[in-house]
């Protein structure tokens, strides 16, 4: 049973219902293993949680 972790900011559900079903569908056919027997789990992560080099996630300013 491959598990897929992502670790990432707070979704909303649909979000979440589109990330699971987008990386267990492209898992399942590279590996060739059952959709079924993906396990996806979302860690959601607080920006002032994150730190990227020596700066807070929530301090960098994002690129649009």
């Amino acid at each position: 049973m491959p598990v897929i972790t992502v670790d990432g900011p707070k979704l909303t559900k649909e979000q979440k219902e589109k990330l699971v079903k987008a990386f267990a569908e492209s898992a399942s056919e590279i590996m060739g293993i059952p959709v079924q027997a993906m396990v996806t789990i979302i860690r959601e992560c607080e920006p002032e949680n994150v730190g990227a080099g020596n700066i807070l996630a929530c301090n960098i300013k994002r690129m649009k």
